[in-house]
């Protein structure tokens, strides 16, 4: 396992995975790949995919990878939604404080997100429909839930970072800004998704900061994105269509984006994604590029 203030993990994204049970190829298979590729660790995916417990330890351990945190959506603002899916965040965080860690700097990152919105998923990105997103009269709810669902993360030793992602309630940066003042939750920077939003994720480094605690490192093609938004596309058809590229192919800057954090002192795990879809995925094409990935970021120091 690396020193450095920066370990390069993958994640079952990269794969689409997105259920347990559905998933195109065993966790075993995964992470085997990963460690052939020198990857250091990885995001858990779907509960229970990687399992949990001893299973989960010795399968880390076996293929030397860290765990670098997971996604786990709540619905803010809702009393009632959001009451029951801090039962999903407490068996999430049951299942990272469990892991061994060699440096608490790296410990799981709880992944705090919204689920999709039906309305932003159909219609992702740049740019947003001002009737869909949050009313003024109610982000202070929203943002309580999320600061409770931080607090919570806390009281169990591990720091929560909040996701904006696209076909959501969080997706541009005005609405990541709006949350970020609201909470002192920390952020998980998303370069694709912050691109697609239309932002720069080179300025969002400097903007934000030592409030990044993770990075989800994609590229991303805005040219793909709009061709599939002036289509009627959706989020899917936007993973589908090329809006999401290997390192190096997209549009972003990734060198100055690592650049900007170095300079920022940035100490954590730096996940590398590159969503694909849920079902027909060429297993073959992803696992070059995921290598491809790993010496992508090989050629820029990590």
């Amino acid at each position: 396992m690396s020193t450095s203030n920066i370990r390069v993990g993958n994640a079952p994204v990269s794969y689409g995975i997105y259920a347990p049970d559905k998933a195109p190829l065993g966790p075993d298979e995964m992470l085997a790949g990963f460690e052939a590729a020198g990857y250091e660790g990885t995001d858990c995916g779907p509960l229970g995919y990687l399992g949990a417990g001893e299973e989960l330890s010795v399968r880390l351990k076996t293929y030397r990878q860290g765990l670098a945190g997971g996604w786990v959506d709540l619905r803010y603002g809702d009393p009632e939604g959001f009451g029951t899916d801090l039962h999903a965040l407490d068996a999430a965080l049951d299942v990272f404080a469990a892991v061994p860690l060699d440096d608490p700097a790296f410990a799981p990152r709880p992944t705090l997100a919204c689920p999709a919105d039906p309305a932003r998923f159909a219609a992702p990105g740049v740019p947003v429909d001002p009737e869909l997103q949050l009313r003024e009269e109610e982000w202070g709810a929203f943002a309580a839930d999320v600061q409770r669902a931080a607090d919570r993360c806390r009281a169990r030793g591990l720091e929560p970072v909040f996701h904006h992602h696209l076909g959501t309630a969080v997706e541009s940066p005005d609405e990541t800004r709006r949350l970020l003042e609201l909470t002192d939750v920390s952020l998980c920077l998303d370069t694709g998704h912050w691109w697609l939003a239309g932002g720069d994720p080179v300025e969002a480094v400097r903007e934000f900061g030592a409030r990044i605690k993770q990075v989800h490192l994609k590229d991303a093609d805005r040219t793909a994105h709009a061709r599939v938004r002036e289509a009627g596309g959706d989020l899917w058809r936007v993973v589908g269509e090329g809006g999401f590229q290997p390192l190096g192919a997209g549009e972003i800057d990734l060198p100055e984006v690592l650049a900007a954090l170095r300079a920022h002192r940035y100490h954590g795990w730096l996940v590398v994604e590159q969503d694909a879809l849920p079902t027909g995925q060429d297993l073959a094409r992803i696992d070059a590029d995921q290598r491809a990935n790993r010496e992508f970021l090989r050629g820029e120091g990590l």
